[in-house]
């Protein structure tokens, strides 16, 4: 119990006058009780006399009077003079007790003096003193903090064992450290031991298990957690707000965590960057780099300190949103913190690559290697495919010798590929000798090559590389991925380049790519080149539909109808399925041609054979049977689209009402008008202009006014805003 100022004076009173007394004899009690009475109010140095005086009195301090200088001094801080008093002790062989020890050791600990918490512990042990509750609690702290996690949790076993049971703090503190070290089942076990006992988390327990959950991806358990926090009314902190803003952005649920964060800030807990970068990054991995931009602005306007992490989230949004000149702005103030991440480094090169500012991607480059920035292998892949694509084999060779010297990166495929094609000798000679193996080398890094090879014209390594990539897995969609690349800038030397390498061995790209590649020159007009590109093919068994969809479209771009119609019939005999749009195509180049009879003859194939047709397809048999002044069977065409279940649609009817119209069948033209009419159709300008015409140039105009049709039309056409004059 501490006295009052008003007790320890009374008490220092009343020893004052007991040694005034010639019959008193000193008691080792009494001295006792005056040190304790010092001691609590702080008086150390009355302290330290009166023990002296105790010795000159001849009385022998006992482990009680030791025990309370040592209180004494561990209570007020005096660390050195406890150690010192201690060793005193320690060479008389007076044994302390555990409440004594429990004293130093916290008063130790309050300073963070692990170390020396440690080892008196030490010396507890080694005494032979029995460790109380309040022991266990203070070491395994010590312990922990010290980076001493094992002695920490053999300490904790003892304790158990002695049936003590552990504070939530104790408890908390080694579930952390075991989410720091990435054991997560044995963290889970400590929190199932602690429920097990009744022991209700705190809210710092339950953020290191929720951060044990995020970095697990085990979200589910995450929100059952949160749950759990509700319903025990665990006051909820802005470190668990944000881990909770983080779970829902990995869920996807980003109306969530925006809620989540509105509710952080409605309630005055929104101070910590780490909340704000959280919501940001939810944004970013929503695609919404304008909500994720707000985030960053309202940090700014609330005078948020910008840490180096806030510059690197902000430089991630400006890239996102492709904003050059804010993320050139956020990267110098980012490399004002320091050497910029690698991370960062890429996002730029990205940006840059995305911008088609290859320019500015190399001199970027050149900075970074002058500024010595390390690179990861995300950094190294993005610098290689830049160096490639412009043909920079040397700076591609002193990259990868440098990236090799790290021991990190010696099973790295990828980066020991470029080593072993660029820095040894060549590739095929180190199979031949059993140096390297196909399933040794990265196929994404054999794509790289064959562009870089490609660009210094340097064919004899580039048919290497290729027949090195054709053993390994994937290579296919290497290639594919290459030459989709090259078409996309239009490089289309490149293209022919390499299709033609892998012809020569024997090969053939998928189906999609060499439909790209037709397509292209299709586009181009390079009809030699699309029937070049066909022929490599076209005895595949593999050619399929989509390649001649591809070359019938390039036969169609080039003018050569006829053609077209051949390699139709070609495809159809092999039995390959074209579909609708193939037929309405070839149909209506030879109608625009001028070729009738075959676009008859085509569409009388595609009945024959009962192939599966759309509106489309027979809009355009009747238009084209319609301008090849075949209007019966135009009309037949109709029917069979009727008895097929093919819906019409309005370019149907309006087709429909020329054929009646040109072939005189006004009435029949008439009443397609009123079947489409009553069919719900929003009829347009040109059905109405179809029926006048028609009745105009058969010289019925009167019969239409006679009938009262013709003001409705005209009615109807001044709601189309139709232009008289």
């Amino acid at each position: 119990m501490l006295l009052s100022p008003k007790t320890w004076t009374l008490i220092d009173c009343n020893y004052r006058l007991v040694l005034e007394q010639l019959s008193y004899r000193p008691s080792v009690i009494v001295y006792t009780i005056v040190l304790r009475a010092y001691g609590q109010v702080g008086k150390i140095k009355l302290t330290e006399q009166t023990f002296l005086e105790m010795l000159e009195a001849g009385c022998e301090p006992d482990e009680v009077a030791c025990g309370t200088m040592l209180c004494t001094y561990a209570r007020w801080g005096r660390h050195k003079a406890m150690q010192s008093f201690y060793s005193v002790v320690q060479e008389r062989g007076i044994t302390l007790s555990t409440a004594v020890y429990n004293f130093m050791l916290s008063s130790l600990q309050k300073k963070s003096l692990h170390e020396k918490v440690i080892d008196l512990w030490g010396q507890m042990v080694d005494k032979g003193v029995a460790p109380d509750r309040f022991t266990y609690t203070v070491v395994i702290h010590s312990l922990v903090k010290g980076g001493l996690c094992k002695e920490a949790f053999k300490a904790f076993d003892e304790m158990k064992k002695l049936e003590f049971v552990p504070e939530e703090a104790t408890y908390s503190l080694l579930i952390s450290s075991h989410t720091k070290d990435g054991k997560w089942q044995d963290a889970l076990n400590l929190y199932e031991d602690m429920r097990s006992r009744g022991i209700v988390p705190s809210n710092y327990t339950c953020a290191s298990l929720l951060t044990l959950y995020y970095k697990n991806e085990d979200y589910s358990q995450a929100l059952s957690l949160f749950t759990e926090m509700e319903r025990n009314k665990i006051a909820v902190d802005e470190v668990i707000y944000g881990l909770l803003i983080r779970i829902y952005g990995k869920l996807g649920l980003y109306e969530d965590a925006q809620r989540t964060f509105e509710e952080i800030d409605q309630l005055g807990l929104l101070s910590d960057e780490k909340t704000y970068l959280a919501m940001a990054q939810v944004y970013l991995n929503s695609g919404n780099a304008k909500r994720a931009l707000d985030i960053i602005e309202m940090m700014k306007s609330r005078d948020i300190w910008f840490s180096r992490f806030a510059y690197i989230v902000s430089l991630q949004c400006y890239v996102m949103s492709e904003n050059l000149d804010a993320a050139e702005v956020t990267f110098q103030a980012l490399a004002k913190t320091g050497l910029p991440d690698s991370g960062s480094c890429n996002d730029m090169l990205r940006l840059y690559i995305k911008l088609s500012l290859t320019g500015r991607a190399k001199k970027f480059i050149v900075q970074l290697r002058e500024d010595q920035v390390a690179f990861d292998e995300e950094l190294y892949r993005t610098v290689v495919r830049i160096y490639c694509k412009e043909g920079m084999l040397e700076d591609i060779g002193q990259l990868t010798k440098e990236m090799v010297t790290n021991d990190s990166y010696k099973d790295n495929k990828f980066i020991q590929t470029f080593f072993k094609a660029i820095c040894g000798e060549p590739l095929r000679h180190q199979k031949v000798k059993g140096n390297v193996a196909s399933n040794q080398l990265d196929s994404t890094a054999l794509g790289y090559l064959l562009r870089l090879y490609l660009e210094c014209k340097d064919f004899n390594n580039l048919e290497e590389i290729l027949k090195l990539l054709l053993e390994t897995a994937g290579s296919m969609s290497v290639l594919t991925q290459l030459i989709s690349n090259f078409l996309k800038e239009g490089d289309l030397s490149n293209v022919k380049a390499l299709n033609d390498q892998v012809v020569r061995l024997g090969c053939s790209v998928d189906d999609a790519t060499i439909a790209s590649i037709i397509g292209i020159y299709g586009k181009e007009q390079k009809l030699k080149q699309a029937q070049d590109v066909f022929t490599a093919v076209a005895d595949s068994p593999t050619c399929g539909k989509l390649i001649y969809n591809s070359m019938i479209d390039a036969y169609i771009k080039c003018g050569k109808p006829e053609a077209a119609y051949s390699l139709y019939k070609e495809a159809f005999k092999k039995g390959h399925d074209l579909g609708a749009i193939a037929i309405s195509k070839v149909v209506y180049s030879l109608t625009t041609s001028g070729k009738h009879q075959e676009a008859k003859e085509m569409i009388h194939l595609s009945f024959q054979d009962n192939l599966e047709l759309d509106t489309v397809a027979y809009n355009t048999f009747i238009k084209a049977m319609l301008e090849a002044g075949k209007l019966n069977f135009a009309t037949s065409i109709y029917e069979h689209m009727l008895s097929k279940g093919v819906s019409p649609s309005i370019q149907t009817y309006n087709t429909l009402i020329s054929v009646y119209g040109r072939g005189r069948k006004l009435d029949k033209a008439v009443e397609t008008f009123n079947l489409a009419h009553s069919s719900g159709m929003t009829l347009d300008e040109k059905a109405y202009m179809n029926l006048i015409c028609y009745y105009g140039k058969a010289g019925n105009a009167l019969f239409l006014v006679c009938e009262g049709k013709l003001a409705i039309l005209i009615s109807n056409l001044y709601q189309w805003n139709f232009n008289f004059s």
